[in-house]
């Protein structure tokens, strides 16, 4: 055999293995476990920070990342002979043996990134008046001492929907539990988001005008939104309107009522799902912007995340309040 065929038939099996899945019905298959883990955030840290830094770039920056630091001195044994209750730091019991954020700057495309954001170029929000003053209020009521009642905390606190945004639109990383496991069927794709114990249930149509004619009425703003999808090509697009306020006013992906979220997701390799979305909200933003990242599979299995069952921290902070205004 000639050399040019013996390289050829050696590395057409691993091409073929590259390849990604197929479904059933021929479509790309997007099922399996996924995380997407990362010290690499929507905003990026500053506005002159480029989008995409080299290997060398991206270990230098992991080593200093404040939380991957704070991880590895965690880890170490304590020091019983120090009295390590004395600062009163209550922050202490959530200790960061719970935390598993990542290590390590993304990888989309092959690139480090810097931010999910790339488009507008210096990966900041594009916010309007109206969305800096969403921000300032939503962090004013964070910072509340006393909590009224329940309904004062945040949806993530009273274990409504997943933290940090990581249930989407779109699927931001948490700070622990930043994975999902997708179910395709040819009529519906299900994302099981392990943070809270969120699912997304997206009907799936033959073209976008059928999509989108099925969306719910406007007065109806379920948790996470109301979310159809089509393929186009290699890609699954879903798209999501009506997304109740409560969840829209909490960041980090602040969203008005009348926004509208366009995800797709691509399976470029039996390892990775390019994730894209592009928020279009005119209220909160002074124009469309648009965001990516990669979906990387795992072996695991996700677990049932029993948020509340057994936890006295609501109970407890509620009473706190209540102590204290009987203080006063």
């Amino acid at each position: 055999m000639k050399p040019s065929l013996v390289l050829l038939a050696l590395t057409a099996p691993l091409l073929i293995a590259a390849a990604p899945p197929r479904a059933a019905d021929g479509h790309p298959d997007l099922s399996g476990v996924w995380t997407n883990a990362s010290i690499t955030h929507l905003v990026r840290p500053r506005a002159s920070d480029p989008l995409v830094v080299s290997p060398a770039e991206a270990d230098a920056i992991a080593r200093g990342n404040p939380m991957v630091r704070r991880i590895a001195a965690d880890a170490k044994p304590s020091n019983l002979d120090k009295d390590i209750l004395a600062d009163g730091d209550t922050g202490a019991g959530y200790n960061m043996g719970w935390i598993e954020p990542g290590d390590r700057l993304a990888q989309v495309n092959g690139q480090y990134r810097t931010s999910w954001i790339v488009d507008p170029a210096d990966g900041q929000l594009p916010l309007s008046d109206q969305g800096r003053r969403r921000i300032a209020a939503s962090e004013a009521a964070h910072r509340t001492e006393l909590a009224e009642g329940p309904e004062a905390l945040m949806p993530w606190d009273r274990c409504l929907i997943s933290s940090r945004g990581s249930g989407g639109p779109g699927m931001l990383n948490n700070i622990y539990n930043s994975n999902y496991q997708i179910v395709q069927t040819p009529g519906a794709v299900a994302i099981v988001v392990e943070m809270i114990h969120d699912v997304r249930n997206i009907p799936v149509f033959p073209s976008a005008s059928a999509a989108r004619a099925a969306h719910g009425p406007a007065a109806l703003h379920p948790w996470l939104g109301d979310s159809v999808g089509w393929w186009e090509g290699a890609s699954l697009v879903v798209e999501t309107v009506h997304v109740n306020p409560e969840q829209g006013r909490t960041g980090p992906l602040y969203l008005s009522p009348d926004a509208k979220v366009i995800e797709r997701f691509t399976r470029v390799s039996p390892e990775q799902i390019t994730y894209a979305f592009t928020v279009d909200d005119p209220a909160y933003y002074s124009r469309p912007w648009r965001a990516e990242m990669s979906l990387n599979a795992r072996k695991d299995r996700i677990y049932e995340y029993a948020c509340h069952e057994g936890n006295y921290g609501l109970v407890g902070v509620l009473s706190g309040a209540r102590h204290v205004e009987a203080a006063k």
